[in-house]
């Protein structure tokens, strides 16, 4: 579990949520403020990630790179994993998707389930308030869930652009998991949206 970055997405708090989750389902979990763990993730399963904006230091990068490319499972929400270490593009190509705008700032909207997924099953949709991701995705990624932009006074041509909310990938022989849901706590406290994201970190892991 590697956390930090800015402030404002709680990536202490928000992490601490799955911490009994992961350990009621046989996990040893590991917590670290720093990319440096990334040096070392032999025997590790999974890497849940909450850094946002950020630096990535290049060596730190490629033992992320190699150990997911091993089979190690990476895993994470909102701007924790698609908005991390901008000044990386191979970073972005890990994950399929780099976070770009929220156009409406906090906004109601509907994410709804396009695929038949053990992670979103028994799901059809769900309702939320919160920051809605724009994002520029990888047409390779496995789409889980999308949510529909509404026209925006500055922006009227995003009308009913369908975007991305929840999708899996693979890289190598690791799966990759993203939810672009999670910017409040209480956003992750949504039942849908938890249960996801704990059924996503179960699927990526190694």
């Amino acid at each position: 579990m590697v956390r930090g970055g800015w402030e404002g997405h709680s990536p202490v708090e928000a992490t601490e949520l799955f911490i009994p989750f992961l350990e009621g389902n046989g996990y040893e979990v590991t917590v670290s403020d720093s990319t440096e763990s990334y040096l070392d993730l032999d025997g590790t399963d999974l890497v849940l990630q909450c850094v946002t904006m950020s630096e990535i230091d290049a060596d730190h990068f490629k033992g992320l790179e190699a150990a997911l490319r091993r089979g190690t499972g990476f895993a994470g929400w909102h701007g924790g994993i698609v908005d991390s270490f901008r000044a990386n593009a191979d970073y972005s190509f890990i994950t399929g998707g780099q976070f770009i705008s929220h156009p409406h700032g906090f906004t109601d909207y509907r994410v709804d389930v396009v695929a038949d997924h053990p992670i979103v099953e028994g799901i059809t949709h769900f309702d939320v308030h919160t920051e809605q991701y724009y994002v520029h995705y990888d047409p390779t990624n496995t789409v889980l869930a999308t949510t529909t932009f509404q026209s925006h006074p500055d922006y009227p041509w995003i009308e009913g652009a369908v975007m991305p909310a929840v999708w899996t990938r693979t890289w190598g022989a690791g799966k990759v998991f993203v939810c672009t849901v999670g910017h409040k706590l209480d956003d992750l406290e949504v039942p849908e949206v938890r249960t996801i994201v704990e059924r996503g970190l179960l699927w990526a892991s190694k």
